[in-house]
């Protein structure tokens, strides 16, 4: 098999794994009952549709990014590399979330290809990680020949429960790695504590589904509070969230790869600004888009989408460019980029 298929948990960590609530029946379960793909929708069909997919939902020419020393960030800061792979400076320490840098989002390079200009960001360019963050193991997430370019330079991984036994396999020690459940906590340098939440999805990396899990993370560091949203539909689980930890100084939310396929594990953006609204979110910004295309819409209109929905609900938005940096001290001057890079 494949190595970067990686590994089902096993031994002591599938124990554990036996003795959680959101387990049963060879799975890990979601909080709502929660569907992949309609049950009428015929596979052949949709993977037709997927093989064939408009020429818009790519950009016809290389999107627009920033090159920025990543060495040399603010105290405070946040950089988007396209999709899920971000980083956070939070009071000097470096967070790196989902990174993805290897060029596409699937287990063989030629499928699921990064944009043009959307993959300018390498392992190579990432400094040393205090606390590498993964959300779920699904391969536009979790990459691993980006893991483990990423090794030498990663202190600590934070991840959701079940996911360990993947990087285990690819030779990171147990050691380093913190596995939660969801509303399990754990604190690094007296002054972070991470919390793992519901989040409405599924995990896999070859044939089984559901062995690991997947969540969203909610980051405490002093007076800072951020919430990590991962991929995840929408459900009430972000009420439920924000009346146990907000409000959100920032809200990192999905925004894009929706399908009417599948409703029920990805959030079309209009939903995305209603779950922020829930988290009682300060301000947001949208990711899961402008990288690959893992969906069939336009690739610039989630964000499209996700503004003008942000705002007509008056909830504040930074989109930055690939490379960008938010300085979360300073104001910021939005750019239509996604616009004017199809003009």
């Amino acid at each position: 098999m494949l190595k970067q298929f990686g590994a089902n948990p096993g031994g002591e960590r599938q124990a554990r794994i036996e003795s959680c609530n959101n387990y049963e029946n060879g799975a890990f379960q979601n909080v709502l009952p929660t569907q992949v793909s309609p049950e009428n929708s015929s596979f052949l069909k949709m993977l037709w549709k997927f093989m064939n997919k408009p020429a818009n939902v790519r950009p016809q020419q290389n999107l627009p990014s920033v090159s920025t020393n990543l060495n040399e960030l603010p105290q405070q800061a946040f950089v988007w590399f396209g999709h899920s792979s971000y980083l956070l400076k939070l009071h000097g320490k470096t967070i790196l979330i989902d990174p993805v840098f290897s060029g596409n989002a699937a287990p063989v390079s030629f499928f699921g290809k990064a944009f043009p200009g959307a993959d300018v960001y390498k392992a190579e360019d990432m400094p040393k990680i205090d606390l590498l963050l993964l959300t779920h193991d699904h391969y536009d997430h979790l990459d691993y020949l980006t893991v483990s370019k990423l090794k030498p330079k990663v202190s600590k991984i934070v991840t959701s429960l079940g996911v360990g036994s993947h990087l285990q396999k690819w030779g990171f020690s147990e050691t380093i790695i913190t596995e939660l459940n969801w509303w399990d906590s754990a604190e690094f340098w007296n002054a972070l504590k991470i919390t793992a939440a519901p989040a409405r999805h599924f995990s896999g990396r070859s044939f089984s589904r559901f062995k690991t899990l997947w969540s969203s993370f909610i980051l405490q560091f002093e007076e800072f509070q951020v919430y990590l949203g991962g991929d995840s539909g929408y459900s009430n689980s972000f009420q439920d969230i924000g009346k146990r930890f907000g409000p959100f100084d920032l809200a990192v939310m999905e925004c894009g790869q929706y399908n009417e396929n599948w409703p029920e594990i990805h959030m079309f953006p209009e939903q995305s600004v209603q779950a922020a609204l829930d988290l009682q979110a300060k301000m947001a910004i949208p990711v899961h888009h402008s990288k690959f295309a893992l969906a069939m819409h336009p690739w610039n209109e989630p964000l499209q989408r996700f503004h003008r929905a942000a705002s007509e609900k008056e909830l504040y938005v930074v989109s930055p460019m690939i490379g960008e940096v938010y300085n979360f001290s300073e104001d910021y001057q939005q750019k239509e980029w996604w616009i004017a890079a199809e003009r």
